[in-house]
């Protein structure tokens, strides 16, 4: 069986992990303790984000024909991809955040909604907030005028009272 025969499969399960994806990070991952590891997989599964780690020539080959094809640049050394098929932001900010408790991971760069984000970029990806982060942020905005409607009416009405 040839070499490539053997790779394809794993090249097909990239494509498929690609296909219908929002945002690919990627991410250097060298220097994590397996308990760190462990953490971070936890904290991208929630998020519903897939982290895998790939050989880079089968990431750049899977990517041939892609918006990922972006990321060649990059896959060089140890390289693990965060796959969103959701919110192109959560793999960012997600890693950006526990990067802080663990300085050894570094975002190499990302392509969210088929733009590519290099290094220092992808920290203005990561600012981003979630989708219910932004709704609760809005429900809060809308919410606040009109609680100071009522409480207006509400003073109307008890100084009216001791008149009628």
């Amino acid at each position: 069986m040839a070499k490539v025969e053997i790779k394809q499969p794993i090249v097909d399960e990239i494509k498929a992990l690609f296909d219908g994806a929002v945002a690919v990070t990627a991410v250097d991952y060298l220097g994590l303790t397996v308990e760190q590891d462990t953490i971070l997989r936890k904290q991208l599964r929630e998020a519903g984000v897939q982290y895998k780690v790939y050989k880079n020539t089968l990431i750049k080959r899977a990517a041939e024909g892609t918006d990922f094809a972006q990321l060649d640049d990059v896959l060089e050394g140890p390289t693990a991809i965060a796959v969103s098929k959701e919110d192109p932001a959560a793999a960012a900010r997600i890693i950006a955040k526990f990067a802080k408790t663990a300085p050894k991971l570094e975002l190499k760069a990302a392509v969210a909604e088929g733009k590519l984000y290099d290094k220092n970029e992808v920290q203005t990806l990561a600012a981003i907030p979630s989708r219910e982060e932004l709704l609760s942020r809005l429900c809060g905005s809308l919410q606040s005028p009109i609680a100071n409607f009522a409480r207006v009416i509400n003073q109307v009405a008890e100084k009216s009272e001791p008149a009628a």
